[in-house]
């Protein structure tokens, strides 16, 4: 008989963990244990088309419930793990009970980041990262008409864009010195902020803030500068941190992330990571690093499995993201840290352009604005050395 396989975390990665278990033969006990009550869902839309009420919660599921039934998958909502036992092989419940595993595979994800601001804790002061959050989210905005947004990432921006379609007034404060700076390149990021200013927006760089202000509930951001910018609802959009605090209770290797090798593996042989909560080393950037995507999520889950059926594999993806503010989209092929020259193909202007970044003449990365043929094309050929014509035109 096939020993048990425990999955803890019913996200992307998880549940695509449990899929390829099945599809790759694995005949076992499999249970798949979510913190949720929801069955496995697509976190990116949250943002987006579930924040503007296009689609419902069922829009986001990633299989019918009926799939993990009929896969005799163990789904197992609304239920947190607090601890592992290694020695023992057995999972700690938060009600009491215990599970055991023969072999366990943390797919946690990732919380979002929260702020040391005074007023933090206000109420009107929120977060974003599950279909809980937006439902409260959406309920808030239907009864304000200020929204003050902390951060000018992906979830920040396209937050912003939902709530101007809404009709409501958006101010978005961000420490940088541009938006997405840590992802795209000033040229991107001009773009992206004139599109915003061109929408309404009220887009503060370079800008601090001393603290959330109100009563008992929000009702303003105080600046550094001594202004404040009013606000019945903030939301506090400064990136994620990795669920990794299980894993280095129960003495795994973490850093940044829970470390595994190519194969998922972490420090301990019964155990493997996947996802958002992971941290790999490699080979294509020479470096450790920790994505944070839906192509690592489903990509690394695959080669998880892979491993534990007994194949032999190493993990060393391209990874690529994508983010939809207003009628733009824009999508990344690669990471671009560390380039030397950009070339840019296209206009601005006419919103449909790319950007190629180069580090000594190899294309490492390329941000695709409304382009779709050069996005497709950069996963095909980044890290060829750069000519005239590797891309189409924008």
């Amino acid at each position: 008989m096939q020993e048990e396989i425990v999955i803890i975390g019913a996200g992307q990665a998880g549940a695509q963990m449990a899929q390829s278990l099945r599809q790759g033969g694995f005949e076992g006990p499999l249970r798949l244990i979510g913190d949720e009550p929801h069955p496995p869902y697509q976190r990116p839309p949250l943002s987006k088309k579930f924040l503007a009420g296009d689609i419902g919660a069922e829009g986001l599921w990633l299989r019918p419930p009926a799939f993990f039934s009929t896969n005799n998958i163990d789904l197992i909502p609304n239920t947190r793990v607090v601890a592992i036992d290694r020695a023992a092989k057995r999972l700690n419940l938060e009600n009491g009970s215990t599970l055991s595993y023969g072999k366990l595979v943390l797919a946690t994800g990732t919380y979002a980041r929260r702020l040391p601001l005074a007023g933090a804790d206000k109420q009107g002061v929120v977060t974003l990262r599950s279909i809980a959050d937006v439902d409260a989210i959406r309920e808030s905005l239907k009864a304000c008409n200020r929204l003050a947004i902390i951060g000018a990432g992906y979830i920040g921006l396209e937050v912003a864009a939902v709530a101007r379609a809404l009709g409501k007034e958006v101010s978005v404060i961000e420490a940088q010195d541009r938006v997405m700076k840590r992802v795209v390149s000033e040229t991107v990021s001009s773009f992206f902020a004139t599109l915003h200013l061109s929408h309404g927006i009220d887009l503060r760089l370079n800008t601090g803030i001393e603290c959330l202000q109100g009563e008992s509930a929000v009702s303003g951001v105080k600046l550094t500068t001594g202004e404040v910018i009013p606000a019945e609802l903030v939301l506090i959009a400064v990136g994620a941190e990795p669920n990794d605090q299980l894993a280095a209770e129960a003495g795994l290797d973490v850093d940044n992330g829970v470390l595994v090798d190519g194969c998922g593996q972490t420090s301990d042989p019964d155990i493997y990571a996947v996802g958002d909560c992971t941290r790999f080393y490699s080979n294509r950037y020479k470096r450790s690093v920790r994505m944070e995507s839906v192509q690592n999520a489903i990509d690394q889950a695959k080669i998880a499995a892979q491993s534990l059926l007994g194949e032999d594999v190493d993990y060393d993806p391209l990874p690529w993201f994508w983010s939809d503010q207003y009628d733009i989209k824009l999508q990344i092929a690669g990471l671009s840290e560390g380039y030397d020259t950009t070339v840019v193909t296209g206009s601005p202007e006419s919103h449909k352009f790319y950007v190629a970044y180069l580090k000594e003449n190899q294309l490492i990365a390329v941000d695709s604005i409304n382009a779709a043929r050069s996005h497709m094309m950069a996963r095909r050929v980044i890290g060829e050395t750069w000519r005239d014509g590797l891309l189409p035109e924008a």
